[in-house]
């Protein structure tokens, strides 16, 4: 049994989680084979590349952080809260036993345990990231305010995030496999045609300002190029207007074949347009 005094690089969160940094923490050892997976994990999937070097760190140097673990429901076994990576890392190399912390937390402890380690540790994709945020709110009362101020994050940041989420799956699925980036998302987030600009984005390896500059161009409208009117043309235009008091239309092509639209808006305007025509013809 070693005892120690808890860190101020645990950041602000996870040490506030352990307690005060005043108080002596007690490291344990465990059997690998008695920890668990915490069913409130937030990340997903592991980086094999990071996984193989801390796997190699461990074989050389053993596990330097403890592991911080709960009793799992009143058996012998501990489920972790925070440092899962190291876990599976230790069993990689071939460990038997573990430092491990052993903390009393519920299950909002514990998903909040697993959110501040990885956000901190930047080890969660931004769709783990988002949806331990939304369990926050969703299943334990947060709101983004309190969300920002506990994690650390701004409130804007945890907002920007959160809208991730409302992305489509194929979208979704290329952030979490790495094909896109997080600053990609969140620009394909107001974007109607996002699955099209993502195989773009793709195909042509964009840059998120690239990204960004496409996405403005298709929310632009098509303006039509107005085309000049003959002056010859709208000074015919005027003179009708004023000889028979109504607006009319004077389409003329290059042919010098067109169309004349006189517009009314009552039965009497018309009836007056077909006297005008019969008088005269």
């Amino acid at each position: 049994m070693i005892s120690f005094k808890s860190k101020k690089g645990l950041g602000r969160g996870l040490s506030s989680l352990i307690g005060e940094t005043s108080k002596s923490i007690t490291v344990n050892k465990a059997n690998i084979s008695d920890l668990v997976r915490n069913k409130y994990q937030p990340r997903k999937k592991f980086d094999e590349e990071s996984l193989r070097e801390l796997t190699s760190s461990i074989k050389s140097r053993g596990i330097i952080q403890p592991i911080i673990v709960r009793n799992s429901d009143g058996e012998t076994k501990y489920e972790i809260i925070a440092g899962e990576r190291r876990w599976v890392a230790a069993q990689k190399a071939g460990l038997h036993e573990v430092p491990v912390v052993v903390v009393e937390a519920d299950n909002k402890k514990a998903l909040e345990f697993g959110i501040v380690e990885n956000v901190q540790r930047n080890d969660l994709n931004a769709v783990e990231e988002a949806e331990g945020y939304k369990r926050l709110i969703d299943e334990f009362s947060y709101d983004q305010e309190q969300v920002a101020n506990f994690i650390g994050k701004s409130r804007s940041h945890i907002t920007n995030m959160l809208r991730l989420l409302n992305l489509p799956k194929d979208v979704l699925d290329s952030l979490i496999d790495e094909k896109i980036s997080a600053g990609h998302a969140k620009i394909l987030v107001n974007a109607e045609n996002s699955s099209i600009i993502l195989k773009k984005i793709i195909g042509k390896k964009l840059s998120v300002r690239q990204t960004e500059n496409l996405v403005k161009l298709y929310k632009s409208p098509r303006q039509k190029l107005k085309k000049t009117k003959d002056p010859n043309i709208e000074h015919l235009e005027q003179s009708l207007l004023d000889k028979i008091g109504l607006s009319v239309e004077i389409k003329n092509k290059k042919n010098n074949k067109g169309s004349i639209t006189f517009n009314y808006k009552e039965l009497d305007q018309l009836n007056r347009i077909i006297e005008i025509i019969k008088q005269n013809y």
